[in-house]
């Protein structure tokens, strides 16, 4: 969908050039998010600008939806981009939905078609129109006004939207709420973005690929699994952090680590039969079901020792559960605040699914980061 070949920017004179962005060659896929990534000037932005043609080139190509971006005329295509940017630029004298309205008005949109497609965005980014649709955007929080000025940029419906740092400026709540929400909104909408953002968390949330630069140069363009798991060299290494196997916790989920083979026993069962199969499969705990296999609790080793009776005499209750959908990064906190080494995982009707261990967690990151690097399709996160 967007290819760049050779793209290189310089400033200042012929004979004594400051080289911005030097003979970067990526491809993105129609329908990925891709993040450009690195250090302040190293020519993540400029590199967006270039694309929609806010700053001209200086050498190389661009392709968008395989046309060279030479052939068309600058204010067009940028007609056909959606853009959205860390000030959010909301025209401060005019209403939220003429905000929006801007360039299907420009695109010689109805009135009518206009005012609803704005109705439309805002109840996508979980604003009630009949609230803000006429408020102005004084009126309106930082993180309204940054959804606000994302639904804008999907105003004409745009295949391409350029994003640079959108979600920057907001509190740590709002950002995640709104990076949640429009990666919701991109599993229907399946827009190519390309997005830049300083932030390898935000990178490895939000994309599909990550393009990660220095000094003009592209030292990495890969899925976020692989740049964590395989940096390219020292430098990436260093900027993902040497916490980049917690960080791939995010990427990775529970149905990967689950054990859906894990033993269990019938709230009706004889604690000998706990006993026994927990020195079966060496395990200290098992989980006890009730007549429709869903988890009423759980029994301890140590504690039914030696007692007789049933599993529902000596039951304790689940300190917390898992989904197969949930990321290992949820996993690992509900770990940790409940002080324990083993989670039950429910499927959607409620039912047993095997358990996880922070063992089966270490041994998958240990699995997957020996693996050879390899394209991973990206799972859902919101």
């Amino acid at each position: 969908m967007i290819t760049l070949d050779n793209l290189t920017k310089t400033f200042g004179p012929p004979e004594n050039p400051v080289v911005a962005v030097d003979r970067v060659s990526m491809e993105v896929q129609q329908g990925d998010i891709c993040i450009l990534l690195g250090p302040s000037g190293c020519g993540k932005t400029t590199t967006l600008k270039m694309i929609n043609r806010l700053i001209p080139k200086t050498s190389g190509k661009i392709f968008v939806g395989g046309r060279d971006t030479d052939a068309l005329d600058a204010v067009e295509l940028r007609r056909t981009m959606g853009y959205a940017i860390q000030q959010i630029g909301l025209f401060p004298n005019m209403t939220v939905e003429d905000n929006i309205c801007v360039v299907p008005r420009l695109l010689k949109w109805s009135d009518a078609t206009a005012r609803r497609r704005a109705a439309e965005l805002l109840e996508m980014v979980a604003l009630d129109p009949a609230v803000f649709l006429r408020r102005y955007p004084r009126e309106l929080s930082g993180g309204q006004q940054q959804r606000v000025g994302v639904a804008r940029a999907l105003a004409a419906d745009p295949p391409v939207m350029i994003m640079d740092e959108p979600f920057g400026a907001i509190d740590p709540i709002n950002r995640e709420i709104i990076q949640d929400e429009f990666l919701r909104l991109q599993q229907t909408l399946r827009k190519t973005i390309m997005f830049v953002s300083h932030d390898i968390d935000e990178a490895a949330k939000m994309g599909d690929r990550i393009a990660l630069f220095r000094n003009g140069r592209l030292e990495q363009f890969d899925t976020p699994n692989n740049v964590l798991a395989h940096p390219a060299n020292g430098f990436v290494a260093d900027f993902v952090g040497a916490d980049r196997a917690l960080k791939r916790l995010r990427l990775l989920f529970v149905r990967e680590a689950v054990d859906g083979a894990a033993p269990a026993v019938d709230s009706t069962d004889p604690l000998d039969r706990a006993v026994q199969l927990m020195r079966e499969h060496g395990h200290e705990r098992i989980v006890v079901l009730d007549a429709t296999r869903r988890p009423v609790g759980q029994l301890r080793l140590p504690i039914i020792e030696g007692c007789h009776g049933t599993c529902a005499e000596r039951i304790e209750a689940l300190q917390a559960t898992v989904t197969p959908e949930d990321d290992l990064r949820i996993a690992v906190s509900r770990m940790f605040t409940h002080d324990t080494v083993w989670l039950v995982c429910i499927d959607g009707d409620g039912r047993f699914a095997g358990h996880v261990t922070q063992r089966g967690i270490t041994r998958l990151l240990g699995k997957t980061h020996r693996a050879p690097a390899q394209a991973i399709p990206r799972e859902s996160v919101a």
